[in-house]
């Protein structure tokens, strides 16, 4: 499928797509930019480890094309892709797919080339830093959900309700 985009070359959109077609049942993120570095995609970027920033941009030009490729699917009615990182696959083409017409703020922020020129080294270690922080955030989930006398799935106005009703029974005033 030719895909027309000024920075990526259609070879680099062909190469994912044959390595896509070479796993149906999915492949990792980390897997694919192995696989697309072998075939020469992605020379700026060392073997590990790497610089956030140089695997920053290989992510961010790997879910440009991932995108662009889904919505090329998409619009001919020839597949679909599921895209996240441990898991990209392609998918037969079924009618009732909503991927184009439900607001996707992952998308929105990859079909954007000013995210990947406007990122600095930073900003990356800010991201990463930021997702070890929410990560954190739900390594004692199941237990503080127990002493809630919750689990999962739970939404959130469930969970300060409980919270609420546990402080009024031990701290009534």
């Amino acid at each position: 499928m030719t895909v027309n985009n000024s920075r990526l070359p259609d070879v680099f959109y062909a190469a994912v797509e044959q390595e896509l077609g070479g796993h149906p049942d999915g492949v990792r993120e980390y897997e694919l930019i192995g696989a697309l570095k072998a075939r020469g995609f992605f020379e700026f970027l060392p073997a590990p480890p790497a610089e956030p920033l140089h695997l920053f941009h290989a992510h961010f030009l790997l879910f440009h094309a991932l995108y662009t490729l889904g919505d090329s699917l998409a619009l001919s009615k020839q597949g679909l892709l599921e895209i996240g990182p441990l898991c990209i696959r392609r998918l037969p083409w079924f009618a009732g797919d909503t991927s184009l017409t439900t607001p996707d703020p992952l998308r929105a922020f990859y079909l954007d080339w000013a995210n990947l020129d406007d990122t600095t080294e930073d900003d990356v270690c800010h991201l990463i830093a930021s997702f070890w922080n929410q990560l954190g955030k739900f390594e004692h989930r199941d237990e503080a959900l127990a002493e809630l006398g919750l689990e999962d799935p739970v939404d959130d106005a469930t969970i300060k309700l409980a919270w609420r009703r546990l402080a009024m029974e031990h701290h009534p005033d």
